[in-house]
């Protein structure tokens, strides 16, 4: 039975214990959050970057467009694997893993770019593996800040999460243009040497990073492992709507974005100032991840799910027609702002809700479920552009994100919230 969300707040006023430290005097929790903070700057930058390279090279939205779906493609094929691999290991392995093996690729990029060996199968292969080690670290860190933090604090922790990867974004994004203005292997250069510092934080961290595990003589055929977070997630109406609405979102957001970089270039804008449109974005979400944990106590999970979408629905017809860049990282800034209430409210509710031997298959489960479209938002933004144009594409855009809002609003289950 998942529990309700009264239940949940319930379990964790039980007695009287004493207020944990701040999250702030939490080492192991710094380390985490400050490892991570470093390695997500860094990714930031370099993923301006590989769409510019790939313009620099081809001039061809169309091939920016592969890159992308070549980076995010993993979170179609790998998400379900890579979270029994996660559940069946060891949580701080898995990071370090992933941690060093991404800073080998970025280097590996940097060197092709500087011994002009680049090309475009290249970067298609080097995006594809980053994205890869990206999702088996993504199935892993969840669950492993919830065994960092009190359990009164895992909702504030995700939303200092959240606000890492908005800050991230916000500052990564804009230097990344810069550093690419500056040197094409640059911001490559830059993002490995983040995957440095992040190993070295999280080599430091000394609390474990899940309960113990008995050793089980013969573990169950791989498959049905893979299978049993999909099944856990599917039979919960709550958070199946949920990640499936979060798909459409993610694939319109990816489209979104590859115009906006792909218009930008055409009008003759900097590497920098496409940093800086897309950086909006950053400043919207470190405001949201801030403002999140006082929203989510003031709104229920329906009224935060509804909300975001019709915010978005509104919104986002306005970038069909703006074009000025400080506008269109203004108007960024605006619609990012509820996302990071969104994730910090559902996410919670779903680890909250996950037992521990779980974690990591619930949490792929649900990020194949929403950010499975990913891939195709970029492959077929790239396609649209093309063929109509940027402001077009920025239409049909905005006319989708109406219908999935209606889809929002007409869903039971949404309406209903966490039920029995």
């Amino acid at each position: 039975m998942v529990p309700t969300e009264e239940s949940l707040t319930a379990e964790r006023s039980e007695g009287h214990r004493p207020s944990p430290p701040p999250l702030r005097r939490n080492r192991d929790f710094q380390l985490f959050w400050i490892g991570s903070a470093i390695s997500a700057f860094g990714s930031r930058a370099s993923s301006i970057a590989y769409p510019l390279l790939v313009l620099a090279l081809t001039g061809s939205a169309a091939d920016a467009g592969i890159v992308g779906f070549a980076a995010t493609l993993p979170y179609l094929l790998l998400q379900l694997p890579f979270g029994a691999l996660a559940d069946r290991s060891d949580r701080r392995r898995v990071l370090l893993v992933a941690d060093a093996s991404r800073g080998l690729v970025l280097a590996a990029v940097a060197a092709a770019v500087v011994l002009d060996w680049v090309s475009l199968p290249w970067l298609v292969l080097a995006a594809f593996v980053e994205g890869a080690l990206t999702v088996l670290s993504g199935a892993a860190e969840p669950a492993a800040v919830r065994h960092l933090v009190h359990p009164d604090q895992f909702p504030n922790a995700l939303a200092q999460q959240e606000a890492r990867d908005r800050a991230a974004m916000l500052a990564g994004q804009p230097v990344g243009g810069a550093l690419f203005a500056v040197g094409r292997a640059v911001p490559f250069v830059f993002d490995a040497l983040s995957y440095l510092a992040s190993l070295v934080a999280l080599l430091l961290i000394r609390k474990p990073m899940q309960e113990p595990r008995e050793r089980v003589p013969r573990r169950p055929p791989f498959r049905s492992e893979i299978l049993r977070g999909l099944t856990w997630l599917w039979r919960r109406p709550f958070f199946r709507n949920a990640s499936l609405l979060v798909a459409g979102s993610n694939f319109l957001f990816q489209a979104l974005t590859l115009v906006l970089i792909v218009r930008a270039t055409q009008q003759g804008a900097s590497p920098f100032m496409v940093g800086v449109i897309l950086a909006g974005a950053g400043v919207g979400g470190v405001l949201g991840a801030a403002a999140a944990p006082r929203i989510r106590r003031a709104l229920s999970l329906p009224a935060v799910i509804l909300l975001t979408h019709w915010v978005w629905a509104v919104m986002l017809p306005v970038f069909a027609v703006l074009t000025e860049p400080v506008l269109v990282a203004l108007l960024f800034a605006a619609v990012a702002f509820v996302g990071p209430v969104w994730n910090v409210a559902v996410v919670a509710a779903r680890v909250a809700a996950t037992p521990d031997e779980l974690q990591g298959r619930v949490t792929t489960a649900s990020k194949l479920a929403s950010y499975g479209a990913i891939p195709l938002g970029s492959l077929v933004a790239g396609w649209v552009i093309e063929m109509t144009g940027a402001t077009w594409t920025a239409v049909a855009i905005s006319v989708a994100m109406v219908l999935l809002a209606v889809l929002a609003t007409a869903s039971p289950a949404i309406r209903r919230g966490i039920a029995p």
